[in-house]
């Protein structure tokens, strides 16, 4: 008998589908492993996306403070040519005026 004759081929579909089994796991792990990789490097760019929204956004709101404040807005105002305003004067239903 040649090198296990009958023994050897029954064996044989048996190893094959063990390699083929093993390859196919390896294969898969790294299809996920790099799918994994690629989640991990989109995610560290969208955070550092957020932090810079976030820093423009403070950014912008301190300077709608800085120009919504009392005196800046004075200041403007009186840049157009507007005057503070006097007392302020009503008209009543019968047309006669209160106030000055």
């Amino acid at each position: 008998m040649a090198a296990g004759g009958p023994r050897a081929a029954r064996r044989t579909p048996f190893v094959l589908l063990v390699v083929v089994l093993l390859g196919s796991g390896l294969i898969a792990l790294l299809l996920l492993n790099s799918s994994l990789n690629q989640g991990s490097f989109e995610l560290s760019r969208l955070e550092r996306q957020t932090t810079e929204l976030s820093d423009e956004r403070q950014a912008l709101q301190q300077e709608v403070d800085r120009l919504s404040a009392p005196d800046a807005l004075e200041r403007r105002a009186r840049k157009l040519g507007m005057v503070p305003g006097g007392s302020p004067a009503f008209l009543n239903p019968d047309g006669s005026v209160s106030g000055t």
